[in-house]
């Protein structure tokens, strides 16, 4: 199971890091005014993470299998070792952060001269692919340093806070209870929508559309578009902390899952 727990550990970095950097993706575009060309390369972006999760996603669940023939066989431990890779993937993302925002500039325009994504990729040239270390830059932790920009409350980043942990640990959770409550294994495995879809709410309900009025107001107002990528500096620290927090709801959400599964469905 070694071998297995390392691969799921690099698989859910990749998810997180892929995740977390679509906010530099984001800010490349408000910067250089093309926001829509944007988000149709943070559809690339969360395609990656959407591949690893295939992948990730099944061998995870590989250690409840393992475990109902291995009592000795410590899942809890193994889940908190996998969930834990989501906090290393958004480190990594926040390190990346700088240096991404200047590449997706970069790509946003070439991408305006090539017309699609395909040309984009086949235009690309070995010299291209050297130059990228210009454009590599040192995080820099001056951003975190305040916690209101644009208006932006406490009470937004924790509110992400607690979105980014039901998210981060809604599928684990649920494969948990499944081992708790093996004559209902298959029922719990399917019930990561529990966990999650309290993060939905929370999300659609408080954090997309104050966000969306942030990223109109920068698109709008230069000094405000200055100030957006401390925003989302604070946002991606934000999701940091969430995926600490994540290992304490891990236990107490999958007893949820199982009451739930074992009580009303």
């Amino acid at each position: 199971m070694t071998n297995t727990l390392i691969v799921v550990f690099i698989l859910t970095m990749i998810i997180h890091t892929a995740e977390t950097l679509s906010y530099s993706i984001r800010y490349a575009g408000v910067r250089v005014n093309k926001l829509a060309v944007a988000l149709s390369l943070v559809g690339i972006v969360v395609l990656v993470s959407r591949t690893a999760n295939l992948i990730q996603a099944p061998m995870t669940a590989n250690f409840v299998d393992f475990a109902k023939i291995e009592p000795t066989f410590d899942l809890e431990r193994y889940l908190r070792i996998s969930l834990f890779a989501s906090s290393i993937g958004t480190l990594i993302a926040i390190a990346l952060f700088p240096s991404f925002i200047n590449l997706s500039v970069r790509v946003i325009s070439r991408l305006e001269i090539a017309g699609s994504i395909p040309k984009l990729i086949t235009s690309v040239t070995v010299t291209q692919l050297k130059n990228t270390k210009k454009y590599l830059k040192k995080p820099n932790v001056k951003l975190l340093s305040q916690f209101r920009y644009l208006g932006i409350p406490k009470r937004f980043l924790l509110i992400n806070i607690m979105v980014t942990a039901f998210y981060s640990v809604g599928v684990l959770s649920s494969l948990y209870a499944a081992h708790l409550l093996p004559e209902f294994a298959t029922t719990a495995s399917q019930a990561s929508g529990l966990i999650n879809g309290i993060a939905t709410i929370l999300l659609t309900i408080f954090i997309d559309p104050q966000l969306g009025l942030i990223t109109d107001k920068a698109l709008h107002d230069e000094s405000q578009r200055r100030q957006l990528g401390k925003i989302y500096a604070l946002l991606m620290t934000s999701r940091f902390l969430g995926t600490l927090l994540a290992q304490v709801f891990l236990i107490p959400s999958a007893h949820f899952i199982g009451w739930m599964v074992k009580w009303v469905f």
